[in-house]
């Protein structure tokens, strides 16, 4: 893609942002506001098909509230249910998750994704539009890691849990241990400078999955809380990395349920996830 097409990309999601806020954008709401969906664009598949690419703006700075699938959390045309959030951690969170689409999908046709939050609904909607393809030099821009030049040859970092299991058990109060081997090709190389850069101001200062994270090394790993009630906690959020790839984290869960928790690499420009489930029992009497 030109540089002049990844700047009218980066350009048109600031701009979509700003005027879906309130008129009261310059206050600091702790809680009580709205989740705006973001159609980041989307991306080629090499067996044809397309991957539309979201994320959202919780405009709470507190508040990470839980909105399950159903009325309030969906997508449409097609299945509800896309493996969209439904925890919803605060302010600007990019490239969350992609919703893959067929190779004959109508470029005119939206997939739109629907938010009801504090009695407001938010779309997003996704398409073909040939202006809104997504490749490195895109995400280098929009995520903050440097201009849309070089790194042709970057691909994917790759990430599984040890043993390939996708499903645990934990009773309360227990915690419970996780472990991913992660893995990169080493491109981009690591940038000091990236990791020693201050925080961005506004609405991406808060960024779950943070590049700089990943910048001292070229590969970090992320643990996000993507569903299930109550308050999920990371010990650490972002494990080091070590011989082998492999990553340690100890989970804590505040109350029974059903959870999934996302395990993301990241490379400063590309991020891969694994997701895990957890059946989280009470504590015995």
């Amino acid at each position: 893609m030109m540089k002049s097409q990844s700047l009218i990309i980066a350009t048109l999601t600031l701009v979509a942002i700003i005027f879906e806020g309130p008129l009261s954008a310059q206050e600091r709401w702790q809680r009580g506001q709205n989740i705006q969906p973001v159609f980041e664009g989307w991306e080629r598949n090499t067996d044809g098909s397309f991957n539309m690419v979201f994320g959202y703006l919780n405009r709470n700075y507190e508040e990470q509230p839980v909105i399950p699938v159903g009325p309030n959390n969906l997508f449409e045309p097609g299945p509800p249910d896309q493996n969209q959030p439904t925890h919803f951690y605060n302010r600007r969170q990019q490239f969350v998750f992609s919703v893959r689409v067929p190779a004959d999908w109508d470029p005119e046709q939206d997939l739109t994704w629907s938010v009801t939050h504090n009695g407001r609904t938010d779309h997003a909607y996704g398409h073909l539009w040939p202006v809104w393809e997504i490749d490195g030099g895109v995400r280098r821009l929009n995520r903050g890691t440097g201009t849309a030049q070089g790194f042709t040859d970057n691909q994917r970092p790759s990430i599984r849990v040890e043993g390939n299991l996708e499903h645990f058990e934990v009773s309360l109060p227990n915690s419970l241990e996780i472990v991913v081997v992660a893995g990169d090709d080493g491109i981009p190389p690591p940038n000091p400078r990236l990791a020693s850069r201050n925080p961005r101001r506004g609405p991406k200062s808060q960024a779950i999955v943070d590049p700089r994270k990943a910048a001292a090394t070229g590969l970090a790993v992320t643990w996000l809380h993507w569903r299930g009630p109550g308050t999920v906690t990371f010990s650490p959020q972002v494990p080091e990395i070590g011989e082998g790839g492999r990553a340690v984290t100890q989970v804590r869960f505040s109350e029974p349920g059903t959870y999934q928790l996302q395990a993301i690499a990241d490379d400063t420009v590309y991020v891969t996830p694994t997701t895990v489930t957890v059946t989280v029992k009470s504590s015995q009497p």
